[in-house]
């Protein structure tokens, strides 16, 4: 490969938004001069969203999932796991007290669970969207059909979070069991951008066999998709998975990550994500700092928080919603930004 200036090619993406596969390769390998690209990253976000950080209330509402990740301490084959599912009334009791500490953004998250039918579903959207009209009501359930999208959306979601995990075949393939598809995955993010969703994607940062040019595979289809919301996070492993004697993912390749999506996509909410925490005890404020400008506060209620874990060491899973609202404020306000206590859309 063709040897590069990192400064060249940082401040090439800054004023283009776009490098070649061959650059971005240079930029995402090398770790050369990351300050600058963090730099840069952060004045875009403050050009397009000034020093605000918005916060989304997050919902787990169950742990059950018929899916079998290979990557996912919630696979239906993890026989160790306790398995709950929250009730409608406790969901509106999270929604209340979310509410009253200043979040207008629930982000209902739980595996593809089938006691959780599309009436249920809308049945809750109904509730949150009724009680609280001011907030908007983000559903992060995985595959469904076009048609239960379009039930959700009228009954009153406008968000959805879907990450695609990988964009290549061949690595997807790798990380699912086969009766899981890239196209059906892929499908379901287009038509939820037709209905009218503002769709949130993403994938993870060093998760088993991942290569640069899978990387580059994902920023080329986030390119194509033009997502509202991109969310990555460093691979985790969870001892109960078929990926448990996996290394963990790079905090430096993910904050690079970070920085260049914010590059790429100036307009986009960039979560510093709870695994990023859970990494390093500064992660999260490192990822605002590298351009991302959402974080995603856990509401769920104290005694299943265990119970939601996606990989092993996850932070977060004592505190009630009170504190955790105060620590972030913290976090934020020392690393030099502000939260603001709005709906928070995305600004294109």
């Amino acid at each position: 490969m063709e040897k590069y200036d990192i400064t060249v090619l940082a401040e090439k993406l800054y004023r283009d938004g776009d490098l070649t596969d061959d650059e971005l390769s240079a930029v995402i390998e090398s770790g050369d001069n990351d300050d600058l690209l963090f730099t840069l990253a952060d004045k875009v976000r403050r050009d397009h969203y000034g020093d605000e950080v918005y916060l989304r209330g997050l919902i787990e509402f169950t742990n059950a999932c018929k899916n079998d990740c290979f990557y996912c301490g919630i696979r239906r084959s993890n026989r160790k796991l306790e398995r709950y599912r929250l009730t409608r009334e406790q969901i509106m009791d999270c929604c209340k007290t979310g509410y009253m500490l200043g979040y207008r953004t629930f982000v209902l998250q739980g595996g593809e669970n089938q006691y959780f039918t599309d009436d249920r579903i809308c049945e809750i959207i109904s509730d949150i969207h009724s009680a609280y009209p001011d907030c908007a009501v983000t559903l992060s359930i995985g595959e469904k059909s076009r048609d239960s999208y379009e039930r959700y959306f009228a009954a009153g979601a406008r968000r959805y979070l879907l990450r695609h995990e990988t964009a290549d075949d061949g690595h997807y393939r790798r990380l699912h069991p086969s009766e899981m598809s890239p196209d059906n995955r892929k499908r379901c993010l287009f038509d939820l951008k037709e209905i009218g969703y503002q769709v949130g994607s993403g994938f993870m940062v060093g998760s088993p066999f991942q290569t640069t040019e899978n990387i580059i595979t994902d920023l080329r289809f986030l390119q194509q998709l033009q997502p509202d919301m991109i969310g990555i996070g460093p691979f985790i492993r969870h001892p109960d998975t078929p990926f448990s004697e996996h290394e963990n993912g790079s905090l430096e390749l993910t904050l690079r990550l970070i920085a260049i999506l914010r590059l790429m996509f100036p307009y986009a909410l960039i979560p510093a994500t709870t695994a990023l925490g859970s990494i390093h005890p500064k992660g999260r404020e490192m990822g605002l700092k590298a351009g991302a400008n959402v974080i995603m506060p856990n509401l769920s209620p104290t005694e299943v928080r265990e119970l939601y874990l996606l990989y092993e060491n996850k932070i977060c899973t004592g505190e009630n919603a009170a504190l955790c609202k105060s620590c972030l404020e913290n976090r934020v306000h020392g690393s030099g930004y502000s939260i603001a206590y709005t709906i928070g859309d995305v600004r294109r």
